[in-house]
């Protein structure tokens, strides 16, 4: 998958992650790119989580999408 795919994909999957984890701001979004690990520490910080529950909550999502992280 070429970088402009990852992107398009990114900004298709970007409202379905702001539905999943509301706390996060369009702004920590555009910052993350799809990147999962950056996504995982964003929502450590909003919701004050464990790594092991955002990593939980991701696989979670993963799971019901169909989005590729890159």
């Amino acid at each position: 998958m070429n970088r402009d795919q990852v992107e398009g994909n990114w900004k298709q999957f970007k409202g379905k992650v702001r539905e999943q984890w509301g706390k996060l701001t369009d702004d920590t979004l555009d910052q993350i790119e799809g990147r999962r690990e950056q996504l995982s520490g964003k929502i450590q910080e909003a919701y004050g989580i464990s790594k092991e529950e955002a990593e939980k909550q991701i696989a979670d999502f993963e799971r019901s999408s169909s989005y590729k992280w890159h």
